[in-house]
């Protein structure tokens, strides 16, 4: 019998995470920026071929806590998704949440992360 969708989405691994302050506003100072539809991402290439590590902030500007969390939540399984189809080594991404990524289709917030990985050179 075949595996189910969702046991096959749950096999896909989580990236690492940036969450110390330091490593967002050394991405923020010295990576390449992209903004693109529902979504900003900063990259900056690390010195290693260890895999991408993914930081996500969402302002205030957004909405109340459970606003920038629902819209958190989507950005992360979006990129997570994004990098299981194609793997980044070597580089810190911080994903940015606007208020159009909680409006956005996930099928085009998906687009927008590839895009601006493009955009960055990743």
């Amino acid at each position: 019998m075949p595996a189910s969708p969702v046991a096959a989405v749950a096999d896909i691994a989580k990236p690492g995470r940036l969450k110390k302050r330091p490593e967002f506003l050394r991405a923020a100072s010295s990576g390449k920026k992209a903004a693109v539809g529902g979504v900003v991402l900063q990259a900056l290439v690390r010195s290693d071929d260890l895999p991408a590590r993914l930081g996500f902030t969402v302002t205030k500007k957004v909405g109340n806590a459970v606003v920038r969390n629902r819209t958190r939540r989507r950005l992360k399984e979006a990129a997570r998704l994004l990098l299981a189809k194609r793997p980044v080594t070597g580089v810190d991404l911080v994903l940015i949440g606007r208020d159009s990524t909680r409006k956005r289709n996930f099928i085009a917030l998906q687009g927008d992360i590839g895009r601006a990985l493009e955009r960055t050179g990743v």
